[in-house]
């Protein structure tokens, strides 16, 4: 692909994401990015096939995006704790996000799809987050900042419980008091006692 069509094809993915945080994902058509991008429609075509085919060009472009931001705010110094903590601050500000996201379009795209578990992006990225989280706990634990007898279990009980935070944010008004509540309540459990 030329530099051009790379340049046009990260157009249109950039757009889209915009029109599917609007609109979640069942309520896109091709008909709608083609006008917010203002291109032919044969030209969308040339790129995409569907709207679960731009949707997906925009599930990865996501993925890469929060590791970024991830990675640009761990100071070398930074302890397991540290790292954790950050992690936790992350998904708050997500959780607690007013402003359009794509979260509705991602539940309803996921509901619709029959994406095999090998494909499926929402479950690569649980257990990436889970093996995240496994590591710094058993980090956290040679290094005495955390006690945990099970840290792939408490990892992925982790991730269940901001999963349902997300949710519980999307489909009711949730208080940052129940957001700071749930992951005092993780960070206790894990309190190394001295």
């Amino acid at each position: 692909m030329s530099d051009k069509s790379v340049q046009k094809q990260k157009y249109i993915i950039e757009t889209a994401r915009k029109v599917f945080m609007e609109k979640g994902f069942k309520e896109v058509t091709m008909k709608d990015i083609v006008e917010s991008c203002g291109i032919s429609r044969g030209g969308l075509y040339l790129y995409f096939q569907s709207t679960a085919e731009v949707f997906e060009e925009v599930l990865k472009l996501e993925q890469e995006d929060s590791g970024d931001v991830f990675d640009r705010n761990i100071s070398n110094e930074a302890t397991p704790s540290d790292i954790l903590a950050l992690f936790l601050k992350e998904q708050k500000k997500e959780i607690l996000n007013k402003k359009p996201s794509l979260s509705m379009a991602i539940y309803e795209y996921f509901f619709r799809a029959k994406v095999p578990a090998k494909d499926n992006l929402l479950k690569k990225q649980f257990d990436g987050g889970v093996y995240v989280i496994e590591r710094l706990l058993q980090a956290g634990m040679e290094k005495g900042e955390f006690y945990c007898e099970d840290p792939r279990g408490a990892a992925r009980n982790i991730m269940y419980v901001l999963e349902g935070l997300k949710i519980a944010a999307q489909t009711r008004k949730l208080s940052e008091a129940a957001v700071d509540r749930e992951i005092l309540y993780i960070m206790q459990g894990l309190i190394a006692e001295e």
